[in-house]
């Protein structure tokens, strides 16, 4: 679990987070939603410590995060894995490159350990034979993939996905969706997705906080979000699916 406690973050005087309050449960998909810029993305950043927040506390587990120095902090990043919108794979290394990489950062195994682990990872997320190939080569549902082998490669206990279907169309959106639920679920991962997609709030969302304008307006489940009396949140709801449906009818057409 990962508890967030009555965080601030401020830039230049201007507080872009007031006072939120949450928690992530492990095993489950955790999802931020919100427009661009309601602060998401900064609440992400103050989670991994890209970030620090100017006031409150963060919690791995029982391990005061926000407390701990940048030595400190290494023994949690050993247990993130982080998805990033861009998949942010190395243009210059092979996927299982990509994918060795952050087992040469943080473990000890043997070269043939990270053999099995590479080919164990890519096999999860149906990615077969392209051990050889360039970020290059792939498509970007193949990417996204790939990015989520290296993601998972460390045995994360903590999985952070930043906008995972951002520049997919809807049912390579999907697919990706279906992934990271089921490896939250098989790994007990405790998963933060941060999303603007509706389709993933319906589909994988076990927990959906709703930040706007810096503030937690709403928080609950897929199931009770359409039940809802927040008119922001509402609105929110309504912009979202009107987008998704001109997306999915575009792409039809395409």
């Amino acid at each position: 679990m990962i508890r967030v406690d009555t965080i601030w973050k401020y830039f230049e005087g201007t507080p872009v987070l007031r006072d939120v309050s949450l928690d992530f449960e492990q095993g489950k998909t955790n999802l931020i939603i919100g427009r661009s810029g309601s602060g998401k993305t900064v609440l992400m950043k103050c989670l991994v410590g890209l970030l620090e927040a100017d006031k409150g506390k963060i919690y791995y587990d029982k391990h005061d995060f926000s407390a701990m120095s940048f030595r400190q902090r290494r023994v949690i990043r050993k247990e993130l894995g982080m998805l990033f919108q861009g998949s942010a794979l190395f243009d210059s290394l092979t996927v299982e490159e990509n994918i060795t990489f952050p087992l040469n950062m943080f473990t000890t195994m043997t070269p043939g350990e990270k053999r099995k682990r590479v080919d164990f990872c890519l096999d999860r997320v149906n990615l077969g034979a392209v051990h050889g190939l360039y970020p290059s080569e792939l498509s970007g549902g193949m990417k996204k993939r790939a990015a989520i082998a290296r993601a998972i490669s460390i045995k994360p206990k903590y999985l952070f996905c930043d906008e995972p279907n951002s520049g997919l169309d809807p049912p390579t959106g999907i697919l990706i969706d279906k992934l990271i639920s089921e490896i939250t679920r098989d790994f007990n991962i405790t998963t933060v997705v941060n999303t603007h997609d509706m389709n993933s709030v319906m589909e994988i969302g076990d927990t959906v906080a709703f930040i706007h304008n810096g503030d937690l307006w709403w928080t609950g489940s897929r199931d009770d979000i359409l039940h809802t009396g927040n008119k922001e949140l509402n609105h929110f709801v309504y912009a979202t699916e009107l987008m998704r449906t001109i997306q999915y009818k575009t792409h039809q057409g395409s």
